[in-house]
């Protein structure tokens, strides 16, 4: 089993583009990207997706991070709710501390 470590980044949010939809995400960024993937990608589920625990500010909930073939990166969904207890919208810096589960 390997052992669980946190990583923590600066990244903005940004807004899926295309369609009706708001969904907001954050991109990990690549270095921590390719080492998630080393480490615990055979570990991946549905879609290449890894549940992780995030912690922005205050707020801190489960959900799981994607891997994007375009940037090469994982990606972050955003809920509403934590946009809003944190006060970001697409363009704002957030900081954000993900621990693989």
């Amino acid at each position: 089993m390997v052992s669980k470590k946190k990583y923590s980044f600066s990244v903005k949010v940004w807004l899926y583009p295309g369609g009706n939809a708001a969904w907001h995400f954050a991109s990990v960024p690549r270095l921590t990207s390719e080492e998630i993937k080393k480490k615990y990608g055979a570990h991946a589920r549905g879609w290449g997706s890894l549940p992780v625990s995030v912690t922005i500010g205050e707020t801190t909930w489960a959900t799981s991070i994607f891997p994007d073939k375009k940037s090469g990166t994982y990606i972050l969904p955003l809920k509403a709710n934590v946009r809003r207890s944190e006060g970001l919208d697409a363009g704002d810096t957030a900081e954000i501390a993900i621990t693989l589960l």
